[in-house]
């Protein structure tokens, strides 16, 4: 498997979760919160790709439970636009189905109160998609 760092992210209406991977490619952390409506989005997803320098992107794509598009596929094409704008790594979409009830699963069991939880979320959904991403890689090597 190529030396690098990967980037995922999983978008929602309200917040944008980013995880990373550190770069042999063997854990996905928390790396930041980002706000869907932010003007500085654009700067901050820049500043991230040029810092970390990844060299795949995953995003969680939308589905519903019987694998078929789910409603906000449209929003993410849109973001996914943006994130080849800004990135020449590659940009692989990501089944999150579950994604985000898994990282509320281990924020619980790793006793995080409620209030935590709700702005730590988006990030570890996102480190779910990229632990998904990270073993289809492992899985192909």
């Amino acid at each position: 498997m190529q030396r690098g760092r990967r980037i995922a992210f999983d978008y929602g209406d309200v917040r944008i979760g980013v995880a990373i991977s550190d770069p042999d490619a063997i854990l996905a952390s928390p790396l930041t919160t980002l706000a869907t409506g932010d003007k500085r989005l654009s700067a901050a997803l820049a500043q991230i790709f040029s810092e970390h320098e990844p060299i795949a992107i995953y995003v969680g794509k939308p589905s519903n439970m019987d694998g078929t598009a789910g409603l906000a596929v449209e929003k993410v094409r849109n973001f996914r636009a943006l994130l080849e704008e800004l990135s020449s790594a590659p940009i692989v979409e990501i089944d999150e189905r579950l994604s985000t009830v898994s990282a509320a699963r281990t924020l619980r069991e790793s006793g995080v109160n409620a209030k935590d939880a709700k702005l730590r979320i988006d990030a570890m959904a996102a480190v779910s998609i990229l632990e998904f991403a990270l073993s289809i890689e492992k899985s192909k090597s």
